[in-house]
């Protein structure tokens, strides 16, 4: 099911070695490239080994990863996994915007038990702009993950509708995890239980499970651990994410990588990307009518009425007329 196809002598240097993991498409390759990147621009002196969790991968990416190998010697591991392995989860994704790629990290710590007592997972559109030592000496006890709390109406509603009794609903989008305690206590069995067994309700099918069969059994930690941040709602406002947020994660539908996105927080994104491999990878334009609805919705909010009332023509003609 995972097979080993990228390796290298080690990392730059002695000492304790930080695992860090993300399960990515090949839509999300980009993203993930620049959020590796800029974990080890800002930890220079920290030995890292990267696992990828993906389907296939293509040769440039390959070749990309190897680039990102040699410049900051560092050890990049691509794990191969039979897509096949997410067919029962099919229904979930053909009803949301997800695809099968959210679920891998559910395979991470089990793949990973005795070689990473423990490891950080990440979803690719993160970014990190700080030290991580804070974040690696923290002691998880008897929990078997740190998190951070996702926040507004939906986490609050998240806690009634899961029936939480830790009172709290995190983000999985940044997941430190005790790969030891998480395979003890079978986790990925039990949200793959909870996934199947939830007849569809799950707003977020692995984040809501993964919540459900942890409840109680995490750690919060500070929210500068997974900043979160909505381009598209935040485009008008003046609310960039803080500068001493170890992590930001763009969520929501809109990404930094998209050429139609008009929030200037976009910028540190492409502050990382410069410095990649993908620094001269076009950005993904609009590819359907509401892409292109919320491109001229996020220029007519930056004050760019001309070009946002013909985008918002385009919009039209795409929906109605299917041009």
């Amino acid at each position: 099911m995972i097979t080993r196809v990228m390796d290298n002598t080690g990392p730059v240097d002695a000492g304790p070695i930080f695992h860090v993991a993300f399960g990515v498409d090949a839509n999300y390759f980009l993203g993930m490239g620049v959020a590796i990147v800029s974990v080890l621009e800002n930890n220079r002196s920290q030995s890292f080994v990267f696992h990828i969790f993906t389907a296939s991968i293509m040769d440039d990416h390959s070749a990309q990863l190897r680039e990102i190998e040699k410049k900051y010697r560092t050890v990049i591991l691509v794990k191969l996994i039979d897509p096949t392995i997410f067919d029962e989860f099919a229904d979930f994704t053909s009803i949301s915007q997800y695809s099968a790629a959210i679920f891998m990290r559910l395979l991470i710590a089990g793949s990973l038990k005795g070689i990473a007592d423990r490891v950080l997972y990440l979803d690719a559109d993160i970014v990190c702009q700080g030290d991580l030592t804070e974040l690696m000496s923290i002691e998880l006890g008897d929990n078997i993950a740190a998190v951070v709390g996702d926040v507004g109406s939906i986490a609050e509603m998240q806690v009634a509708k899961l029936g939480l009794t830790g009172g709290r609903y995190f983000n999985s989008g940044m997941l430190y995890i005790d790969v030891n305690r998480w395979c003890a206590e079978n986790i990925w069995h039990k949200a793959v239980q909870a996934i199947l067994s939830s007849d569809k309700s799950f707003l977020f099918p692995d984040q809501d499970a993964l919540n459900k069969v942890m409840d109680g059994r995490v750690k919060f930690i500070d929210a500068k651990f997974n900043w979160l941040y909505d381009l598209f709602a935040e485009t008008a406002s003046k609310n960039n994410p803080p500068p001493n947020a170890v992590f930001i994660h763009f969520v929501g539908r809109l990404k930094p990588w998209h050429s139609w996105c008009c929030n200037s927080a976009k910028d540190i994104f492409l502050k990382y990307q410069a410095l990649s491999p993908w620094a001269n990878a076009p950005l993904y334009g609009p590819k359907n009518y509401k892409e292109i609805r919320m491109f001229a919705q996020g220029l007519l909010r930056t004050g760019n009425r001309m070009q946002g009332i013909l985008w918002y023509i385009k919009f039209i003609i795409n929906k109605f007329f299917h041009i």
